[in-house]
């Protein structure tokens, strides 16, 4: 999810056609950082479902509210409600995997009126397959699947056996209160745990295996 510095909180929602030319649906608000209170737009989507702005606050306690020079990943990012707070609050890059066009596209114009891309970038593939070809090693991961799909664990395995984690990665994993988390790399520590409505969310260290 994104937030665009006042340009984007002059854009219509609700369907409407803006400045930009283009039509979006949804409109969520950055809550720390330089892009502070900078609203983005975003489309309707199958299992597109932004990170509550409640629990991203608790994330960014977890996380502390400056994440200066560290590299992040957001999978799923839907939104990318995840990536561009990190980036607001001074992540040095952050990489976004979405797979749907539509929402890439969205994305894209949210780091445009941003002026982002030297720190975004939108990588339009599965999930999967990015983590089989990347090569960079990231410090935070954001994984917020659609849920109910039973998504986290396999990929939680592909993010340890790629070799695509930091020595002491943290990983924030968001999914439906009900899912259990099984199946997770030995060498993961759960460091702080919580639920808010229909939502749980962790937040885990890697250590090095």
């Amino acid at each position: 999810m994104k937030n665009e510095q006042g340009v984007v909180a002059s854009l219509p929602v609700n369907g409407q056609r803006g400045a930009h030319g283009f039509a979006e649906k949804n409109e969520l608000r950055i809550i720390g950082g330089v892009w502070r209170s900078r609203k983005l737009l975003f489309p309707d989507a199958p299992g597109l479902r932004p990170t509550p702005g409640r629990v991203r606050e608790t994330l960014f306690n977890w996380l502390g509210q400056d994440l200066s020079g560290s590299s992040c990943l957001d999978l799923f990012a839907g939104s990318g409600a995840l990536g561009f707070e990190a980036a607001s609050r001074g992540a040095q890059r952050v990489v976004m995997v979405e797979q749907a066009p539509a929402v890439c596209q969205a994305l894209q114009r949210s780091i445009a009126v941003l002026q982002a891309a030297d720190r975004v970038q939108i990588m339009q593939q599965p999930v999967l397959a990015y983590l089989e070809t990347a090569s960079p090693v990231f410090d935070i991961v954001f994984l917020d699947p659609p849920f109910r799909l039973s998504l986290a664990p396999p990929v939680c395995r592909a993010l340890e056996s790629a070799g695509r984690l930091a020595a002491t990665a943290r990983i924030y994993i968001e999914s439906e209160r009900e899912a259990k988390l099984n199946d997770l790399p030995e060498n993961w520590e759960v460091l702080r745990q919580k639920q808010s409505g229909d939502v749980a969310y962790a937040l885990f260290r890697r250590h090095s295996a």
